[in-house]
């Protein structure tokens, strides 16, 4: 049995740009080609939506992938979309970003496995307060927390609250989802 590549997030910063997405997670490599159509159009609609809400409550820190978001030097990942501390988005480097209030990932045939356990588990051990799986074909989105030992799961809408906010972002998943 060959011994499997450590792949330090370093590493993976030098990896050609040739349309996949590499991240690593404790050393282990995720590699994820370029999403469908649906996935780039349902992130397009949730971005809009949480930057409407964010600018209307005067708070910045809504970013997309590509990213360098690390915690170790084993440890990178590009979320689809988060929203970071506004505080450490003052800096001008991805290293600036540790707290993230938000992580979005739009699931894709090729990233089941990455997103609902490798990346979750570690997003669950940062501490990332609200994470959520959206579901596209199942028209569904998967709600994590970091002590949560399974997800809610959301059919009709999603209520979020950026710590900062005094309101909730309400988004109706049969908008989102086109139904």
């Amino acid at each position: 049995m060959p011994a499997t590549l450590y792949h330090s997030a370093e590493l993976v910063r030098h990896l050609p740009d040739d349309g996949n997405r590499y991240e690593t997670v404790h050393g282990e490599l995720l590699v994820t080609p370029a999403p469908r159509k649906a996935h780039q159009e349902v992130l397009g609609d949730l971005s809009f939506l949480l930057q409407v809400y964010l600018k209307g409550a005067s708070i910045r820190g809504l970013l997309c992938s590509p990213a360098d978001i690390s915690w170790g030097p084993d440890t990178l990942v590009q979320p689809d979309l988060f929203v970071a501390d506004a505080e450490e988005m003052r800096g001008k480097d991805w290293s600036d970003i540790q707290t993230l209030h938000l992580v979005v990932e739009i699931l894709s045939p090729a990233s089941v496995r990455a997103d609902r356990f490798t990346k979750r588990r570690l997003y669950q051990e940062q501490r990332v307060a609200t994470y959520w799986i959206v579901d596209i074909d199942n028209q569904q989105v998967e709600t994590w927390t970091p002590a949560a030992p399974f997800p809610a799961i959301e059919r009709e809408r999603l209520n979020w609250r950026h710590p900062a906010a005094t309101t909730d972002c309400v988004i109706e998943l049969k908008e989102l989802f086109g139904l």
